[in-house]
């Protein structure tokens, strides 16, 4: 019977381990930057990214025909 009271307490001390650490997980910690600036930051990035692109999608005019088959002529040779 020793070595299943043995066992008992070995399981025990784990058990309370795991919940000392699921307790303080679920503890309250201190905001940091991420916690307090953090959405605004990302939102700020996307309206940033999204601005860029439809400016350059809608105004500068690019071609996005990006092959130059049937616009590019070879130069004549030089001797």
């Amino acid at each position: 019977i020793f070595p299943l009271q043995k066992n008992a307490v070995i399981y025990l001390k784990v058990l309370s381990i795991q919940q000392k650490m699921a307790r303080q997980s679920h503890e309250k910690h201190a905001s940091d930057f991420h916690d307090n600036y953090g959405n605004a930051v990302l939102t700020s990035g996307a309206t940033f990214y999204i601005t860029v692109w439809t400016y350059e999608t809608t105004q500068i005019g690019k071609e996005w025909i990006l092959s130059p088959v049937g616009r590019v002529t070879p130069k004549e040779w030089k001797h």
